[in-house]
C-alpha cells in the first residue's frame, strides 16, 4: 500500500493529484523549482523539496534530483503527471530501481511509445490505421502540406505546419529546437498534415490481470498551436461504428505494448470519417476530468489502486451525460497568442449559486494550480485553470460552461477567457461542425475587443469617485456640498476618458467632445458604490462590479470583462524607440537568431529575426519593414522584459520621406 506520495510535477496537476490523496490517507511531498518556491502545489504537500534553478532542464527534467528527493522525504511512491518526465522510460526505471512505486505504465510500454516514429512501425504490426510518414529530406510539393512533430513528446510542443518546400528547413530547425526544449530530445518526424480533421481520443485503464478499459471518445479537436483549449466527452456526431473501431484499436494498442495505467490513444479523423493513429500517451492527460465526469471516476485513485496491484472490474461503468472542459490560459488569442505574466488579483469561477445541486442539474468543477495573489511567470505553460462542466446533455453543458466563465472574476493578467466563450456559443462548436482549423478561420472574429469599454470607464470612474468621498452608495446625498454642482471631472483609462459632474442628487456623466461613443445611448446613473456601479444605458439597466488593484482596474458585467490602466503602465522616461524598432512581445529568453543576423544586413518585411522562448513556447520576432538592420541587442541566452528593444530596421526610403514633409 503507497503511505507517500511524491508528485513529479508542478501547478495544477500536483495539485490535482493531492487532492486524491488526501481523500486516500496518502501523505505528500512536492518538489519544486527556486520560481515555483511559493506555488500552490508547494504550498499544498505535506513536504516539499527544492530543486535548485528555473529552467525546466535543471529542475523537473532533472530525474535524478526527484528521485533522491523522494527518497529523502520518506516517500514510497511517485507520480508523475503530465508533460516533463512522464513519458520518460529511463525515469521510470530509476524509480523503481531506487525501490519506489511507479504510478505509470511500465517502463517497456513507455519506451515503446516514447517515440512516435517507433510507435507507429508496432502499431502497423498490430493493424491499427495509421498515416505514412515522410522523409523530410526527399519530401516533393505532392507531400505538401507536412506537420512536423517531436517524436519524444506531445502538447503543441515542437509542432509545425508546413505548406511550402522552401520553408521546411526554417520550421525543422525550429521544431527540433522547441522539442529538446520541452523534452531534452530533439527528434522530429514528419506526415501528411490532414486539412479539416478532428483530433479524437479514446481514454484507456489496464491493470495487470489482463482487463483494458476503453473509456469512452474525447474529442479535442480545438486546439492553437497545436495545444488544446476545448475538450468534451464523448466526441460528437461520430457513428456507432467508428466509436467500436476507435475502441477496439485503442484497445489492441494497449496490449501491444503490455500497457498498464492510464493512457490515451489519439486519432486523427479525416473529413471522410476514416481514423489514423496518431500517438498514444502512456501518461494521464490534461483533458482526463472530462472522461471523469461522465463515468464518474476518479482516475488518479484508478491509477494508484493498479499501481498497488489491484484488479479493475471486468467492465467500465456506464457513461452518462456529456462534460466539457475549458482551458483557461494567460495570453492574449489577438496578439499570437503571446503568454502574458504578472499577479493574478483574483481567479473565482461561482459554481454552486449558478447550478442549484439537484440530480439533472449542470454540475461545475475547478481544477488549478494557483491562488488570489500568486505570481504568473515565464517559464513554465500559461495554463491557469480548467474549468469543466458536467450536464445531462451536450447543448446544456455548453451553454452552462459558457454562463460560468461569463461569471468568472478573473483579474490580473490577460487571459483567452472572453475567446472560450465566443467560442462555446459559436454555430459551428453547437453544431459540432468543426475541426482542428477552427482558430485559423475565426480567431479574427473572435478577438474581436469586448463592447462597452467606455462604459466599463464610467464605472470605473464613478467607482473611484465614490469612494474618494462618502463610501456610502450614490445617488445619497453628498455632505457638504453647498452648491448645487461641481467642475466636471476626468478621468483617463486606455483610450477613454469618463467625464462625471458631482451634484447634490449624485453623479452625473458627461459626454466629452469628440467622444465616439460605443452607441449613442445616453447614460444614467443609477448608483454608484467603491465596488458596483449601475447604469442605466438607453433605458436598460446594466450592474458593474469594480475592483482597484493600483493603478490595475477589472469591470466586470453580463456583458463581458474589462482590464483597464489608469495610468501609463511604465514611467515615461521622455525616450521614444526609434522608428523600426523590434520590441519583446513578452518577458522571455532570446533563444535563437536568423542564420547570419547581423548589424548592415538587409532584412524584408515580415521576415522572422529573432526567437524567444516564454512558458515553453518560441514566439518569432518579424521585421517591420523591408530595410537594414542598423542595430541589434538580442543576444542568444539573454533574458529580456517586455518592451525591451531587440533589434532596429531602418526604412531609408520612409526615413527620405520623413525628411522630406518636415
Amino acid at each position: 500500500m503507497i503511505e507517500s506520495l511524491l508528485v513529479a510535477n508542478r501547478g495544477e496537476i500536483a495539485c490535482r493529484v493531492f487532492r486524491t490523496c488526501r481523500a486516500r490517507g496518502i501523505a505528500t511531498v512536492a518538489v519544486h523549482s527556486d520560481a515555483d518556491a511559493g506555488a500552490l502545489h508547494a504550498r499544498e504537500a505535506d513536504a516539499a523539496v527544492r530543486l535548485p534553478g528555473a529552467a525546466p532542464a535543471d529542475t523537473y527534467l532533472r530525474g535524478d534530483l526527484i528521485v533522491k528527493a523522494a527518497l529523502a522525504a520518506g516517500a514510497d511512491a511517485v507520480h508523475p503527471g503530465y508533460g516533463f518526465l512522464s513519458e520518460n522510460a529511463e525515469f521510470a526505471r530509476a524509480v523503481l530501481d531506487a525501490g519506489l512505486v511507479w504510478v505509470g505504465p511500465p517502463p517497456g510500454a513507455i519506451e515503446a511509445m516514447a517515440s512516435k516514429t517507433r510507435a507507429k512501425e508496432l502499431m502497423a504490426a498490430a493493424r491499427v490505421p495509421l498515416l505514412a510518414p515522410v522523409d523530410p529530406a526527399t519530401a516533393a510539393e505532392a507531400d505538401l502540406p507536412l506537420l512536423l512533430k517531436a517524436a519524444a513528446g506531445g502538447g503543441g510542443r515542437g509542432m509545425r505546419i508546413v505548406r511550402e518546400l522552401a520553408s521546411l528547413e526554417e520550421e525543422l530547425t525550429a521544431a527540433s529546437a522547441e522539442a529538446t526544449s520541452a523534452f531534452g530530445d530533439g527528434e522530429v518526424f514528419a506526415e501528411p498534415y490532414v486539412e479539416r480533421g478532428r483530433h479524437v481520443e479514446v481514454q484507456i485503464l489496464a491493470d495487470a490481470h489482463g482487463t483494458v478499459w476503453a473509456l469512452g471518445t474525447r474529442d479535442c479537436s480545438l486546439q492553437r498551436r497545436h495545444q488544446k483549449v476545448i475538450e468534451e466527452s464523448p466526441a460528437p456526431g461520430l457513428p456507432d461504428a467508428l466509436r467500436a473501431v476507435l475502441r477496439e484499436a485503442a484497445v489492441a494498442a494497449a496490449r501491444a505494448v503490455g500497457y498498464r495505467g492510464a493512457g490515451t490513444v489519439e486519432f486523427l479523423i479525416s473529413p471522410q470519417g476514416r481514423p489514423y493513429f496518431l500517438e498514444m500517451n502512456t501518461r494521464l492527460q490534461v483533458e482526463h476530468p472530462v472522461t471523469e465526469e461522465v463515468f464518474g471516476l476518479d482516475l488518479v485513485a484508478l491509477q494508484l489502486a493498479v499501481a498497488e496491484g489491484a484488479a479493475l472490474p471486468v467492465e467500465p461503468p456506464a457513461a452518462e451525460g456529456h462534460a466539457v472542459e475549458a482551458r483557461l490560459y494567460a495570453e492574449d488569442p489577438a496578439a499570437g497568442w503571446a503568454p502574458q505574466t504578472g499577479r493574478l488579483h483574483a481567479l473565482e469561477v461561482p459554481g454552486r449559486e449558478l447550478f442549484p445541486v439537484a440530480a439533472a442539474a449542470p454540475r461545475l468543477r475547478v481544477d488549478t494550480g494557483y491562488r488570489d495573489g500568486d505570481t504568473i511567470g515565464v517559464h513554465y505553460d500559461s495554463l491557469l485553470a480548467k474549468v469543466i462542466v458536467w450536464a445531462p446533455t451536450r447543448a446544456e453543458a455548453l451553454r452552462a460552461l459558457r454562463h460560468a466563465l461569463r461569471r468568472a472574476r478573473v483579474h490580473g493578467p490577460g487571459t483567452n477567457r472572453e475567446l472560450l466563450v465566443r467560442s462555446l456559443g459559436h454555430p459551428d462548436v453547437i453544431d459540432g461542425r468543426f475541426d482542428t482549423g477552427f482558430y485559423e478561420r475565426h480567431l479574427d472574429a473572435l478577438t474581436t475587443p469586448v463592447p462597452g469599454e467606455r462604459h466599463a470607464a464610467v464605472a470605473a470612474a464613478l467607482a473611484d469617485a465614490a469612494a474618494r468621498t462618502t463610501g456610502d452608495t450614490l445617488p445619497a446625498r453628498l455632505g457638504g456640498w453647498r452648491n448645487v454642482g461641481a467642475p466636471a471631472q476626468r478621468k483617463t483609462y486606455g483610450d477613454h476618458e469618463a467625464r462625471y459632474r458631482a451634484t447634490r442628487e449624485g453623479f452625473v456623466v458627461e459626454a466629452d467632445e469628440g467622444d465616439e461613443a460605443d452607441d449613442g445611448d445616453e447614460v444614467r446613473v443609477i448608483a454608484a458604490a467603491p465596488h458596483r456601479v449601475s447604469l442605466e444605458i438607453g433605458g436598460v439597466v446594466r450592474h458593474f462590479d469594480v475592483r482597484t488593484y493600483g493603478d490595475e482596474i477589472h469591470v466586470d458585467s453580463a456583458t463581458g470583462a474589462h482590464r483597464l490602466i489608469a495610468r501609463p503602465r511604465f514611467r515615461e522616461t521622455g525616450h521614444r524607440p526609434p522608428p523600426g524598432s523590434l520590441l519583446a512581445p513578452m518577458p522571455g529568453t532570446v533563444v535563437r537568431l536568423a542564420p547570419g543576423l547581423a548589424e548592415g544586413a538587409r532584412v524584408t518585411a515580415g521576415q522572422p529575426l529573432i526567437w524567444l522562448e516564454a512558458m515553453k513556447m518560441e514566439h518569432r520576432v518579424t521585421a517591420p519593414a523591408s530595410g537594414t538592420l542598423t542595430a541589434l541587442h538580442a543576444v542568444p541566452g539573454r533574458q529580456v522584459e517586455v518592451g525591451a528593444l531587440l533589434a532596429v530596421v531602418t526604412d531609408p526610403d520612409a526615413q527620405d520621406a520623413q525628411e522630406e514633409s518636415s
